[in-house]
């Protein structure tokens, strides 16, 4: 690299430093000491053993899957190639079309242990989902990834023809901006959301908007007990679209009041403390060395904007989100424990926030403390023990003050 291209990397990389560093703010106190939990005496040692024997299964099916599809990647980047010479779509069109070649070779690879976790969760009876319902599914979620990957290819190949080694800049803030653009779309895309009937609740969701300063944003139910009997509720949209849903199961009767209301606050959380717009400040940076990465990677291959590149760069992604899995997961972590925290502040009432963890790990099957290996790779929220411990810290700081 020249003297210029180092000097630009190093600014680069500062920025990058800088951002993160703004972005890792929270209000969870520094200071906070939460005690060891004793997951045998809160979940109980018989659901505790369930739940790891569950976990235990998904996790081996999970592993077996990545390394089925890692091993097609790794033969589609050697012979991939090979099929560029069939096309007649242009450049940019044959890379499409290499693309989408390798996600479905993708998708085969990993459908048969998609079907297994299926077989396990109908026969713990945590779902309700046919075999070939959940197949269906995965191709029509198949077919999103398609549209994704064709539009990722079509800015990545363009930027690299047109400005060469360095597309991977701009390409970081143009998947940004499709970021945001989806994150904001995403409730235009849910359909058969209703709005709650129950009047108390309407009005504790109102009280917990103005404590937490925020307003109007919609609250909706979605129906998916046909499904499935586990509990969840999410936050999605963005300004305008700013949405709250909550799952049908958290409202029928297993989950009391109490532990509801920490639900409804954990996710106004979401949106009063600006975790979305966040996530996609976040993406975009990931995206950074991301496209970094891709770049050296496939420059044996001519480079990204030769089609000849595509199938190596799938395989360079794959492994790339692999890497950075366990920097991704700590950073939804950090939002999620804000959010519980925000919860706690709002309620008041870190008795049902430990009830609603409990029953999470009842309705759900989840792991109260999973692997290390696993919670670092695949968990996205604080484990459930950690949550407790949060819940219990509130209280004994609130106490002790």
């Amino acid at each position: 690299m020249s003297r210029v291209q180092l000097a630009a990397a190093a600014a680069i990389a500062v920025g990058w430093c800088i951002a993160a560093w703004l972005l890792l703010g929270t209000v969870v106190p520094g200071d906070l000491d939460p005690p060891r939990v004793d997951v045998d005496a809160v979940f109980g040692p018989k659901l505790v053993a369930e739940a790891e024997r569950y976990e235990r299964f998904l996790l081996a099916d999970w592993v077996l899957a990545q390394l089925a599809a890692l091993a097609a990647l790794a033969l589609y980047a050697r012979y991939g190639v090979r099929y560029m010479r069939e096309s007649a779509a242009g450049a940019i069109g044959t890379g499409m079309l290499l693309g989408m070649l390798g996600l479905a070779i993708v998708w085969l690879s990993r459908l048969p242990f998609a079907i297994a976790a299926v077989w396990w969760e109908r026969r713990h009876d945590v779902s309700e989902v046919g075999y070939l319902e959940a197949v269906l599914e995965g191709w029509l979620g198949l077919g999103g990834t398609f549209v994704a990957v064709c539009v990722a290819l079509l800015v990545v190949m363009a930027l690299a023809r047109w400005i060469g080694s360095w597309w991977w800049i701009p390409g970081a803030a143009v998947f940004a901006l499709i970021a945001g653009v989806l994150v904001v779309s995403g409730p235009f895309l849910v359909t058969d959301l209703e709005k709650p009937d129950d009047e108390e609740l309407v009005r504790t969701y109102e009280r917990f908007e103005r404590a937490q300063g925020v307003r109007d944003i919609p609250l909706r139910v979605e129906e998916v007990s046909g499904d499935t009997s586990q509990a969840n509720a999410y936050a999605f949209g963005l300004g305008p679209t700013s949405t709250i849903v909550l799952w049908d199961t958290l409202l029928d009767g297993r989950f009391s009041a109490g532990e509801v209301n920490v639900v409804l606050a954990h996710e106004l959380a979401h949106h009063s403390s600006d975790h979305l717009p966040e996530a996609v400040a976040w993406f975009g940076l990931f995206a950074l060395p991301g496209g970094l990465v891709l770049m050296l990677v496939t420059r044996r291959r001519g480079g990204m904007g030769e089609p000849a590149a595509v199938p190596l760069a799938l395989l360079a992604v794959a492994l790339f989100q692999l890497a950075v899995a366990p920097a991704q997961n700590a950073v939804s972590r950090r939002s999620e424990a804000e959010a519980d925290w925000k919860a706690l502040q709002t309620t008041r009432d870190p008795d049902a926030a430990r009830g609603l963890f409990r029953e999470f790990a009842e309705t759900s099957l989840g792991d109260p403390s999973p692997p290390t290996w696993a919670y670092v790779l695949l968990q996205t929220h604080p484990t459930l023990a950690q949550r407790v411990a949060m819940a219990e810290a509130w209280q004994a700081r609130r106490e002790g003050g």
